[in-house]
């Protein structure tokens, strides 16, 4: 998105409290059941994680909490907890989060930096393809939905990084540092 046209963040705040993040609505559970069923796969319940931009109900972190795997919260508008920001961590989530970003390079480098090596990166998003009618697309109605993602662009993301590895498995992206 051209910068002038990004949402300011009180804008952003108040869009993101209109979504329905109730950590015991089953059916947010069930969506994002997916990816916390990824992260119990390769991560231990001893592994050091973070949910990066958790929003106002922490769903994932409710979750994963129930099946025995603390995690750590961070989110600039409700969870500003900066002190997770200066450790590294075996894991990190974002669920709808990075068409979100502004600096989509920045926070790359910025996630990448607070993985520990061999540490992995759990995306939840809607990677944009050929077969989409962008016009029709709902994705690309929400205004806090700054930039979108292709296969091509994570494979850019990987290479750019220096990931070791990345899986694309419908709306789950996973980099492996």
């Amino acid at each position: 998105m051209d910068q002038s046209f990004l949402p300011s963040q009180e804008d952003e705040k108040k869009r993101y409290l209109e979504h329905n993040n109730d950590i015991e609505d089953p059916k947010y559970q069930n969506f994002l059941r997916p990816i916390v069923e990824k992260v119990i796969q390769f991560q231990t319940p001893k592994d050091d994680g973070l949910d990066y931009g958790a929003g106002p109900g922490p769903v994932v972190q409710y979750l994963l909490e129930k099946k025995g795997y603390p995690i750590q919260l961070y989110d600039p508008f409700f969870h500003p907890n900066e002190k997770a920001l200066i450790k590294t961590f075996d894991y990190i989530i974002l669920t709808e989060v990075v068409e979100h970003f502004h600096q989509p390079k920045t926070e790359f480098r910025k996630l990448y930096n607070l993985l520990n090596p061999n540490g992995r990166l759990y995306i939840l998003t809607h990677p944009y393809e050929d077969s989409i009618l962008f016009e029709k697309w709902y994705y690309k109605n929400d205004q806090t939905h700054t930039f979108f993602y292709t296969k091509e662009a994570f494979e850019w993301i990987k290479e750019y990084y220096a990931f070791q590895n990345l899986e694309i498995e419908n709306r789950i992206i996973l980099f492996r540092k």
